[in-house]
């Protein structure tokens, strides 16, 4: 009797071993090769290789792994639109074009050129041979963002010309793909033009509003996801209907959905785990079943192909770089840097193959033949292996450098404090500290609830526990971890202050006082507590939207504020933001106080889109107020009693928002400031007092000028 019932016959069909044998592979080949400095991508290949039919036949590339390829395929070109930082093109909009466009032109002229008269390929074949040397994938940017150089310029041209290159691209295979795919008649590419811009144009415009309206209504993690992943297939879809590959839908898709999506976010961590964990190995598997390293090795042909195609690809990047470099006067240490991060071959260039392959010819042949196929992981290999050597060594030379010195954070160790009471505030409070955190200097974030020991500590101990684990696991699905604190005290202010005191805070973010009765005060006890008792930067978040459908930040800065102690810590938070929102930022004030923000960002956040404008004298706010878009966060940087940049309207701020825009997004900062709460005495508070007494109207009216050029 066989007690076990087992036996092993290869290949293995049996679904429960075969997904077992996937999962053990994604856990183990990084391992493995990671001690041997070879890329995760080439890692998943070959462990296809090895366990395909011409390997050792242990699996059949069933229809799991079509069904799991094409999902991770259309996942790829998807997170490649997503991860796509548009503040980095439009900021060097000229050079990245200049890049993106010799990047894709000399490779692809030079490989038309060599697959044509060396390899002896049809037209057809060697452009889209071409197309796979013009494309490149950004598999060597978390180098230089761990030399903390990913705002160099170099880096900034590099990134918004993959946008050029890899969208060129794409639409050279999708037209190719698309080819094969209908009648080629008089009438074809003019139909075939117009379906694709009319598909690409929906998707730019529909997607973007969907995707607000439904991150509006809905806050659920896995309806979220789920969204996203369906609006990535949709493209894809809508691209298949009209006769184009679906890799250029999901691409767009993820463009669109770009500005909604912040790269620090626990949506965008979701979806680059479920991608990196399951779709994307599985579809890298998927590939390294249909390669046949007996081909290559077992003739002088698949050699040659390989060959051409690696010298092809090397050279022409190197070209595009160094013709970039000379038309703009760049270094060569830029241009090194530059050729580095476009220089690997991976997602685009598996795409373009894989569509190549998938083409049968009116004689049976692929289009992209077995070389070809088996040719692009040697691509792959030595091409990643090259941009990682050369990345690392130019990113390192440039973050030694004397020129990158100003780039350093002039913030030390940040501590990010988040008093939670209400659970209706938690997410946005959290999305909100996740948005102005820099992980450089701040490394996790601190919740706390505090319990007042004159009321009902149980019932409040409750509502505290879930409003801490709520703000956890925000936190932890996007990779930040978060200390919980829980305090009994006398009252709340005292308990969020000897926090302060013992964990040395820098940066309190709290919500926006409700009042309970009509006598009470538009703070609160608790925030007039903290403004008298500390001296850290705090933030009052009043957001009726999600923080990341927000589409512009108007900050009203008032007049001497360069002067305080936290004037650029706020300024840094406020880019950090926006630069993750992929939003413009709009500063009112003063020209002495506009000049010295806008040479801070632009040297500190090149990347932020920001607006300066002078305060007019007058203006009508009833007008402004019925004409304020409900998605624009409005910033009013103040001060307390006694600072440089006080004034007496200040304290008329309350009843003026109160009164203006209950029903809309704000945020109000109090910077840091010199010295002990304590040392602002009644002597301080009087003279600031008698230097603005008679400023109320100035600043009443500096309120409206500031909503004028809203």
């Amino acid at each position: 009797m066989d007690w076990l019932n087992f036996s092993l016959k290869l290949p293995i069909t049996d679904p429960t071993w075969i997904f077992l044998i996937v999962l053990l592979i994604i856990l183990f080949a990084p391992m493995l090769l990671s001690r041997l400095r070879i890329p995760h991508i080439i890692g998943m290949i070959l462990a296809g290789i090895i366990i395909g039919d011409h390997g050792f036949n242990i699996l059949v590339r069933d229809s799991s792994f079509e069904l799991f390829g094409n999902v991770g395929l259309y996942y790829i070109m998807f997170l490649a639109g997503l991860e796509m930082n548009m503040g980095d093109f439009k900021k060097n909009r000229s050079k990245a074009i200049t890049l993106g466009l010799l990047a894709f032109i000399i490779p692809i002229g030079i490989g038309i050129f060599t697959n044509t008269f060396l390899l002896k390929y049809s037209v057809v074949t060697s452009i889209l041979l071409a197309s796979m040397y013009a494309s490149h994938t950004l598999v060597t940017y978390p180098i230089v963002i761990r030399y903390g150089v990913s705002s160099h310029r170099s880096v900034s041209i590099a990134v918004g010309g993959t946008a050029i290159t890899d969208t060129l691209t794409l639409l050279v295979l999708a037209v190719i793909g698309g080819l094969f795919k209908g009648e080629s008649n008089g009438f074809f590419w003019i139909f075939l033009v117009i379906k694709v811009v009319v598909i690409g144009g929906c998707i730019m415009f529909f997607f973007p509003r969907i995707g607000r309206w439904f991150f509006r209504r809905y806050s659920d993690n896995i309806m979220q996801f789920i969204f996203v992943l369906a609006m990535s297939f949709l493209g894809a879809g809508l691209m298949k209907i009209v006769g184009m590959e679906g890799i250029l839908g999901a691409f767009l898709a993820g463009l669109a959905l770009n500005r909604l999506i912040p790269h620090i976010s626990p949506l965008m961590n979701r979806i680059e785990f479920v991608g990196n964990a399951l779709f994307i190995p599985y579809f890298l598997i998927g590939v390294g079943m249909l390669i046949n390293l007996h081909v290559i090795f077992g003739k002088d042909e698949a050699l040659k192909v390989a060959f051409v195609m690696i010298v092809v690809a090397l050279v022409g990047k190197w070209v595009a770089s160094w013709l970039t470099q000379k038309i703009y006067g760049m270094s060569v240490i830029e241009r090194n840097l530059m050729y580095g991060l476009s220089n690997a071959q991976a997602a685009a260039t598996l795409a373009a193959v894989l569509v190549g392959y998938n083409i049968i010819l009116p004689n049976g042949e692929h289009l992209l033949n077995e070389d070809i196929l088996n040719g692009t992981v040697l691509l792959i290999l030595v091409t990643c292996m090259i941009s990682s050597f050369i990345t690392e060594k130019a990113a390192k030379k440039i973050a030694m450098g004397e020129d990158h010195l100003e780039d350093k954070n002039p913030v030390g160790e940040e501590r990010i404090l988040i008093p939670l009471a209400n659970p209706n505030n938690v997410e946005n409070l959290v999305n909100m500290a996740l948005m102005i955190r820099d992980n450089r200097s701040c490394k996790e974030l601190i919740g706390l609830n505090v319990v007042s020991d004159t009321e009902n500590t149980s019932l409040q101990g409750k509502r505290g526990r879930q409003a801490l684990n709520n703000a956890a696991k925000i936190a932890a699905a996007a990779d930040v971890s978060m200390q919980m604190q829980t305090r009994v005290g006398t009252s709340i202010t005292s308990g969020i202050l000897h926090v302060v005191s013992e964990q040395h805070i820098t940066n309190i973010i709290i919500g926006l006082h409700h009042k309970e009765s009509i006598v009470d005060s538009f703070y609160g006890k608790l925030t007039n507590g903290l403004l008298q008792e500390t001296n850290s930067q705090l933030m009052i978040v009043n957001c009726k939207l999600p923080v990341n459908t927000l589409r512009r930040i108007l900050v009203l800065v008032p007049p001497k504020a360069e002067y305080e102690a936290g004037f650029y810590k706020w300024i840094g938070h406020l880019s950090m933001m926006g630069e993750q929102l992929s939003c413009r930022i709009r500063f009112f004030g003063q020209s002495d106080t506009l000049m010295k923000i806008q040479h801070f960002v632009k040297g500190k956040y090149e990347n932020v889109r920001v607006d300066f404008f002078e305060i007019d004298p007058w203006n009508d706010i009833n007008q402004i107020v019925e004409q304020l878009n409900s998605d624009q966060l409005l910033v009013f940087v103040c001060a307390r009693r006694g600072a440089i940049s006080y004034e007496h309207g200040f304290d008329h701020l309350p009843r003026f928002i109160d009164e203006n825009f209950s029903g809309k997004n704000f945020m109000i900062i109090y910077p840091d400031q010199f010295g002990n709460p304590q040392d602002i005495t009644f002597t301080s508070g009087l003279l600031a007092y008698r230097e603005t007494r008679s400023t109320y109207d100035v600043v009443y009216k500096w309120f409206y000028r500031f909503f004028k050029k809203i």
